[in-house]
């Protein structure tokens, strides 16, 4: 079961804007995360970096509040993880598109902003939101194209725009960039500073490319649901001596496969 603590109002904006101790996540009978501890602090990027099948979007879910079958303790924004009072402070893409291919990319926009805001925006306020996010996206040209019309990475590009209607503190955005090209992959995460450093977003990016490391803050490392390690990119390489962030994560792996390699020799 989750483990929650208590903490007064003030504490909620000064805690780290994601913390997790000894959370674990078990699917049939296979643990999926095993006793993660890890922050992410406010304002910043965190990377989450892995090979695909580490754990990377069961973690996503459990912060979103979506994921079932979670143990240990998991607070989200100074509150726990899927609490009510957190579904319109947190902006969730996932891998596959969310939208309606029969609606415009306006109307997919102007349909979820009427949701987070029901019965409180008007109408000139909802077409300023839905403006702001389309241009945040650069999907302004293409606002009127049925969903279903467009490439993988413009629809990739609309489920961002639609996490970004309600001006979410934390983003948590799973392999955002995968099938992009390259300058696309470049504006997007011109976007994500800007994000954290303009508007004091905290965002949490997964992906499986290790270049991307580079661009984060901070980077949480996993590999076979386990965290290698939590720290800065340039942390990272000088505690391994490497000179990318890639070989560092090699380093680290080799590590633990010693280590659990002794351990299995010494029973």
């Amino acid at each position: 079961m989750m483990n929650y603590i208590s903490r007064p109002p003030g504490d909620q904006e000064t805690a780290p804007a994601v913390r997790a101790e000894n959370l674990t996540v078990v699917r049939g009978s296979r643990t999926v995360l095993r006793s993660l501890g890890f922050t992410v602090p406010r304002g910043r990027i965190t990377g989450l970096l892995g090979p695909s099948g580490c754990g990377k979007s069961t973690l996503m879910r459990a912060v979103a509040g979506t994921q079932a079958g979670i143990t240990g303790t998991l607070e989200v924004l100074g509150r726990p993880a899927g609490h009510p009072a957190l579904r319109t402070r947190i902006g969730y893409v996932t891998q596959a598109p969310s939208v309606f291919d029969d609606l415009t990319v306006r109307q997919n926009l102007d349909y979820f902003a009427a949701i987070l805001a029901p019965g409180r925006a008007s109408s000139d306020r909802r077409h300023e939101t839905v403006t702001r996010a389309l241009a945040d996206v650069d999907l302004t040209p293409h606002a009127d194209a049925l969903a279903g019309t467009l490439s993988g990475g413009q629809r990739s590009r609309v489920s961002l725009a639609v996490a970004l209607l309600g001006t979410p503190e934390l983003l948590v955005l799973d392999e955002p960039t995968v099938g992009l090209d390259p300058v696309l992959r470049r504006d997007l995460w011109a976007l994500f500073h800007s994000l954290a450093a303009d508007r004091g977003a905290t965002l949490l990016v997964s992906s499986h490319v290790m270049d991307e490391a580079e661009r984060c803050d901070r980077l949480l490392l996993m590999r076979e649901g386990r965290a290698l390690a939590d720290d800065t990119p340039d942390a990272l390489r000088t505690r391994t001596g490497s000179e990318t962030v890639e070989e560092a994560f090699l380093h680290l792996v080799d590590e633990a496969t010693a280590t659990t390699r002794a351990k299995e020799t010494s029973r």
